[in-house]
């Protein structure tokens, strides 16, 4: 079927070939004029401007978006609702804030448009072993849109659950899981690596965990890869970002009186990373002198 892809990044892109091996027809835009190319290259149909993807669109027209979450994803909707018509639908893929995709769901409903919010897994991956996509919708969206979602997720890798909003809602506490997760795996590392005891190959334990293991993984396949490429990870600095999903995760707990000590200690220590030397730690380190002569190291 035909549809449009606007945002070409390291998802939108690799989405957007997807949906072409797949054999659907897609209009493509995105501000960088190489990526339109790299799209087109591959079959795609490039666009200059937003007015110029939905002219090239026949109805109902279907219009995926992968831009980043916030003002971007208002500013594009705003911009192409001038030419949509009703039983037109917009899928956001990205990982809005599900209050915001509520809010443009019920923004877009007098217009007659659908809006479908896709919460998308897969990374980089997914090109190649589809993306796992969890999807709120109205519907008859979702049945119109289905033959799209079949193409980019693997087997059983896609779900109606539920409607506008809740596919992002359900994304969000997805990457509160992962936050997790990750720094499970990053605690269990460090603890082996760190070891007086042993000299330990972090690239075997990884490998043998993988196999037959409990805490085997897709994330700890990766971190046997990782290991492999560099043994003691000495290329990478240890800051690690985060893009809102796990601070709504938590903030969502609060809000349902719900304990989540985990995903809440695993977000405050991204922010710890980000802290070349921590003031807090200088404070204890002060406090632990004047109470009781403890040692401290000075700068």
């Amino acid at each position: 079927m035909q549809l449009a892809m606007i945002g070409l990044g390291r998802m939108g892109g690799n989405m957007t070939e997807r949906l072409l091996k797949g054999g659907h027809k897609v209009v493509v835009y995105d501000r960088s004029p190489d990526a339109v190319k790299k799209s087109t290259a591959q079959g795609a149909t490039g666009a200059s401007d937003l007015a110029a993807v939905v002219s090239q669109l026949t109805t109902p027209r279907i219009i995926w978006i992968m831009v980043p979450a916030g003002q971007p994803v208002d500013d594009t909707i705003t911009t192409l609702l001038p030419h949509l018509s009703k039983g037109d639908v917009i899928i956001d893929g990205g990982n809005s804030n599900f209050h915001d995709t509520m809010r443009r769901g019920k923004d877009l409903q007098p217009h007659g448009i659908d809006f479908i919010d896709a919460g998308t897994s897969g990374g980089v991956w997914g090109l190649e072993n589809g993306y796992c996509l969890m999807i709120g919708a109205s519907d008859p969206a979702f049945t119109l849109c289905e033959p799209i979602f079949k193409t980019l997720a693997p087997d059983n890798g896609y779900a109606h659950v539920g409607p506008t909003g809740s596919g992002h809602y359900v994304k969000m506490i997805h990457n509160g899981v992962e936050y997790g997760m990750l720094q499970a795996y990053a605690e269990g590392y460090e603890i082996l690596h760190a070891s007086k005891t042993f000299q330990l190959d972090l690239h075997q334990i990884a490998a043998v965990w993988n196999r037959g293991s409990v805490v085997r993984s897709w994330l700890n396949e990766l971190a046997e890869q990782a290991f492999t490429h560099d043994a003691n990870l000495d290329q990478l600095k240890g800051y690690v970002d985060d893009s809102g999903e796990g601070r709504w995760t938590v903030q969502e707990a609060i809000d349902l009186d719900v304990p989540a000590p985990v995903i809440t200690l695993s977000l405050l220590t991204r922010l710890r990373s980000r802290q070349p030397d921590s003031f807090g730690a200088k404070v204890i380190a002060a406090l632990r002198n004047e109470f009781g002569g403890h040692a401290v190291k000075h700068t």
